[in-house]
């Protein structure tokens, strides 16, 4: 893939889903500290990330970086999975 020399934005996240073809759901959550009471506050944000080969699995911790859009609402891909999740 050419370099164009724009930043892409990243995420790392857990597969909360994998019942589509080529397409998993990230659960990406985070931490934001609430302007009046300074509390800290976890945050959830879902994506829909392509998974080209559909090696993802549930529970798995993976990256995933901003790309064209491919579909309504998938403007992810996902780049490597980081580790693998267990399987009770």
């Amino acid at each position: 893939m050419a370099e164009t020399g724009v930043k892409r934005r990243e995420w790392v996240g857990r597969v909360i889903s994998n019942k589509m073809n080529k397409t998993v759901v990230v659960a990406v959550e985070r931490q934001v500290v609430h302007p009046i009471y300074h509390k800290v506050l976890r945050r959830l944000t879902k994506f829909k990330a392509h998974d080209e080969q559909n090696s993802c699995n549930i529970g798995d911790r993976v990256r995933m970086i901003e790309t064209r859009p491919i579909s309504k609402d998938k403007h992810w891909r996902v780049v490597e999975i980081l580790e693998k999740g267990r399987v009770d």
